[in-house]
């Protein structure tokens, strides 16, 4: 963080913030008494390396994400809850590390029913809530304990396949039915909607759109910023990209041109498309007049999948392969717990109340969007929510690292940061990193720092045990992840 920035810079409005503090509250409003509309815009598979402003690769172009960063803050410790689509989801929509609510990975259990998720918490505020793109929170084949729980009839069938679970098993957990008053859902083509992109409300159905998929996600959270640009609204926007099957248009894959994987070619004209998105966005609430009161989000839901030797493999390929993203300088990928994995960009924007072009380096974590979505809305921090409402500590209200450690577990792995320190524990493997001003964990001091490692490790041990499904991974490592550490860490 610079020195002495909090101190050096006027910031709209806050006076009125520093009253609600030395009353004893953190719910807050800016100059007008007008909530502030929220944006919570979630890319797919994006490693730390991809946007311009991280400074790490020259391929990438994302002039209006870097401008975004530029109006707001930048934090150069952002993480996500896991190293995986689902449980990353879980963990941003709900507020709360996913573990607890037993969606510990892809394989394990839809988002719960009775989840109280931050669309619901926004309503109650008086928000209209709307959801652009993929969901993945549904039940899908692979989650055999579900499938056990719930049509044990279909858990042991051998082949099961995507095509077994019904659209009446899966309605029940689509966003429309779990807080999102207006939503635009799906991946690729096929969305399921009540709004149209020419802003007409419609009946719910499933609509077909053959245009690239992520002009019609960004088409999509323009329609809805139009229709209701005269109410405070939350928007969860999930594009899907750069998440494979890699797809592009001639007119971004154009930008790109010289010699280059085409893998990262792909991967380059689906950043742009999501940037050009982001510019639209930005563009339409200035011309509305809301940019200023609205809090934006930037974050990738985990780190590239580099499957290793990030090889070429051809576009048309698309299972288990490289999606052309970069975790530079990360060590690791999608699937671990490693900083490759689970550190990813990470803006938060919020033009007339937070200071611009800040670079923030205390960790924060996914979790703190539902903390500070809550508190903007004037709500009082539910008890059950793990994140923290971080407009205080980057209005220099309050000092200190937000969180006095984060959490982690996933398959055989799990972690815990804490200040500089992260305790990495990986199967029978145990790690002790100093990720210091770089977070690169490029030595493993687990024998030099003892007493550090114990330290953490209780910390970990404290947590996992209030989890649904208690305690740290002990079993060996699968493959994938044998894999993975011996590549990375040997």
């Amino acid at each position: 963080m610079r020195d002495g920035w909090m101190k050096s810079i006027v910031i709209p409005g806050l006076l009125i913030i520093q009253a609600a503090f030395s009353a004893g509250c953190e719910n807050y409003l800016p100059v007008g008494g007008n909530k502030p509309n929220v944006i919570v815009i979630f890319t797919d598979d994006q490693g730390f390396a991809d946007l311009g402003i991280q400074g790490q690769v020259a391929d990438i172009s994302t002039p209006h994400i870097d401008a975004l960063a530029e109006d707001g803050i930048r934090m150069t410790s952002g993480y996500v809850t896991a190293p995986q689509c689902t449980p990353s989801r879980a963990g941003i929509i709900s507020g709360q590390y996913q573990q607890r609510l037993g969606v510990d990975h892809n394989g394990t259990i839809p988002i719960p029913l009775n989840a109280t998720l931050l669309p619901h918490r926004m309503k109650s505020a008086g928000y209209v809530t709307g959801m652009v793109g993929k969901w993945h929170l549904d039940p899908n084949h692979t989650m055999r304990p579900w499938l056990q729980a719930e049509y044990p009839q279909l858990a042991n069938k051998p082949d099961l396949s995507y095509q077994d679970i019904s659209f009446d098993m899966r309605l029940p957990y689509f966003p429309a039915k779990l807080g999102f008053d207006e939503t635009f859902h799906g991946s690729m083509n096929n969305y399921w909607a009540n709004f149209t992109l020419q802003g007409k409300s419609i009946a719910y159905q499933y609509l077909n759109d053959t245009r690239f998929r992520l002009d019609v996600q960004s088409d999509a959270a323009l329609s809805f910023i139009s229709r209701n640009r005269s109410q405070p609204f939350f928007l969860y926007l999930a594009y899907f990209a750069p998440h494979i099957p890699l797809q592009a248009t001639e007119e971004y894959l154009s930008r790109f041109p010289g010699n280059m994987p085409e893998r990262r070619r792909y991967c380059l004209a689906m950043m742009s498309a999501i940037d050009d998105g982001v510019g639209r966005i930005v563009s339409k609430l200035k011309d509305y007049g809301i940019y200023d009161n609205t809090i934006i989000f930037f974050i990738s839901d985990n780190g590239a999948p580099l499957k290793l030797y990030k090889e070429d493999l051809p576009i048309e390929y698309a299972k288990a392969s490289w999606d052309g993203s970069l975790n530079d300088p990360l060590v690791g990928e999608k699937g671990m717990i490693s900083e490759g994995g689970v550190r990813v960009p990470f803006i938060m924007s919020w033009p007339g109340m937070l200071p611009k072009g800040v670079e923030y380096d205390e960790p924060v974590i996914s979790l703190d969007v539902a903390a500070t979505a809550v508190a903007a809305a004037g709500l009082e921090h539910p008890v059950e929510l793990d994140g923290v409402n971080l407009v205080p500590y980057l209005m220099g209200l309050k000092e200190g690292p937000p969180h006095d450690a984060l959490y982690w577990r996933f398959w055989s792995q799990s972690a815990v940061r804490s200040g500089d320190w992260k305790y990495l524990k990986a199967g029978a493997n145990e790690y002790l990193f100093n990720l210091g001003s770089d977070g690169v964990e490029d030595q493993n001091l687990i024998l030099q720092e003892q007493e550090k490692a114990m330290e953490l490790r209780l910390k970990l041990e404290d947590w996992a045990e209030e989890l649904y499904e208690p305690g740290v991974p002990e079993g060996p490592l699968n493959q994938q992840e044998i894999g993975w550490y011996d590549f990375y860490f040997n």
